[in-house]
């Protein structure tokens, strides 16, 4: 079977995408790895709706992606910050990927809006393929695909 024979029914990439492949679900997820918390926060700074924020922060906590904490301030009803899960942190070398592809062909003449460095060291931090034996880092050309257990015909 190849992949064209392939059904994508089951493909994980699409399955991704289908949770977080709305962009401003990615928007709220680079906020919330920079620290935006509060509903107003990312509506002001992410810049949409409030019907929209509302629908995409409820499908990132289905999703188990974020969690809500409860919190009051003084003479006001609770409301709910939103964090990321160790599921939603999993994510954070995607947005690193795409930051970096951002920063190579998107950015401003003068650069990038924003630097992600390593605190120990201070080097810029990178997204890199290698596979799990520590052989890195890898171009497409010294990966190969193989289908999975769970590849199936297309009907």
């Amino acid at each position: 079977m190849t992949w064209l024979e392939t059904s994508t029914d089951n493909c994980t990439v699409q399955r991704t995408l289908d949770v977080i492949g709305e962009k401003w679900s990615m928007l709220v997820l680079r906020d919330a790895m920079n620290g935006v918390r509060r509903f107003d926060d990312f509506r002001r700074h992410v810049g949409l709706s409030e019907a929209v924020l509302s629908d995409r922060l409820r499908k990132l906590v289905a999703a188990g992606i974020l969690r809500t904490d409860p919190y009051r301030e003084p003479g006001s009803r609770t409301r709910y910050e939103y964090r990321l899960t160790s599921k939603g942190w999993d994510l954070w070398p995607v947005m690193i990927a795409l930051k970096q592809w951002g920063d190579r062909y998107t950015a401003d003449p003068e650069g990038p809006p924003l630097e992600v460095h390593h605190r120990d060291c201070d080097a810029p931090v990178e997204a890199v393929v290698v596979c799990a034996a520590g052989h890195g880092a890898l171009t497409p050309r010294e990966a190969c695909t193989r289908l999975g257990a769970s590849a199936r015909t297309a009907n």
